[in-house]
């Protein structure tokens, strides 16, 4: 079964879709064994962790594909990769995110130089211009099971209406899904969801404009996916300044050795023992 066909049956079974989102190919393997059945790679999270740069689209494409691959190579999960506004060549993307693995895609209607969907100052394209994007990943779709997601950011900066406007010409375009960023609310959700009439994905993301919504509330709005882009990379961030914090203050690590993974748990994760030697001793690190 492809990553694509993958992806999609998962959102066929578990309704609404859970999506963590994960920085690296070990946080994969944690979400993965914790059972979830779909991930996710941000932009922002290449950005701020591989890069230690803003999400303002400094990342380009070959950046990206370098996490979808050591993410790919280790689980057999479906990877719904955020590709910006499609890097000047949707089609290219398409090949590239494909060969590198990965299920899905979604591509946005910002101008090149986006910004953080729950960021003030966002400028868009034209609906139009964004058919083209939306076409063009499609032509460079090839494996006909890939997911092309069109993101719309017009909600926060048009309105409601104005964004299913612009959701229903993408999926006039050959869009598979809608991402709908930065809702204020269930009720745009569930009118969103009816207008569409494509599975439709909901940005939990944390200190941003949507509300921190339960599964059961987005289930009742017909949501499909709900996405968390972030939420353990902001987690991980905040130990490790306490980590830090308490080396440099006592010049001992005793006090928060508690919040540390132990090395048995590590190598449980890893599945490093004899009997699995097999499976890692067949992966390649270029």
């Amino acid at each position: 079964m492809s990553p694509g066909k993958k992806f999609r049956q998962a959102i066929a079974i578990e309704k609404p879709l859970q999506i963590p989102g994960v920085i690296n190919a070990y946080c994969a393997i944690l979400a993965e064994k914790r059972g979830f059945n779909a991930l996710y790679l941000s932009g922002a999270g290449v950005a701020n962790a591989s890069y230690g740069i803003p999400d303002v689209g400094l990342t380009k494409l070959e950046h990206v594909l370098i996490d979808v691959r050591r993410i790919t190579a280790t689980t057999g999960l479906p990877l719904l990769v955020d590709a910006d506004t499609g890097w000047g060549d949707p089609a290219r993307t398409a090949r590239e995110l494909i060969k590198a693995g990965a299920a899905a895609m979604h591509i946005e209607d910002q101008v090149d130089a986006k910004r953080c969907g729950h960021l003030a100052g966002k400028k868009l394209i034209s609906a139009e211009a964004m058919t083209s994007r939306i076409k063009a990943a499609t032509r460079g779709r090839t494996d006909k099971d890939f997911v092309i997601m069109a993101r719309t950011d017009s909600v926060a900066r048009e309105g409601l209406e104005a964004g299913i406007d612009r959701g229903i010409k993408y999926r006039e375009a050959g869009a598979d899904m809608i991402f709908a960023e930065a809702l204020s609310g269930l009720s745009q959700y569930r009118r969103f969801v009816e207008a569409v009439n494509l599975p439709v994905l909901a940005n939990i993301t944390e200190f941003g404009k949507t509300p921190l919504l339960t599964l059961q509330q987005l289930r009742k709005a017909g949501v499909a996916m709900a996405l968390y882009p972030l939420s353990a990379f902001r987690a991980m961030n905040a130990a490790a300044l306490e980590v830090y914090r308490v080396l440099r203050a006592d010049g001992t690590q005793k006090k928060v050795l508690k919040r540390m993974q132990t090395r048995s748990d590590l190598y449980r994760f890893l599945d490093y023992d004899p009997a699995a030697k097999r499976a890692w001793r067949r992966f390649r690190i270029e």
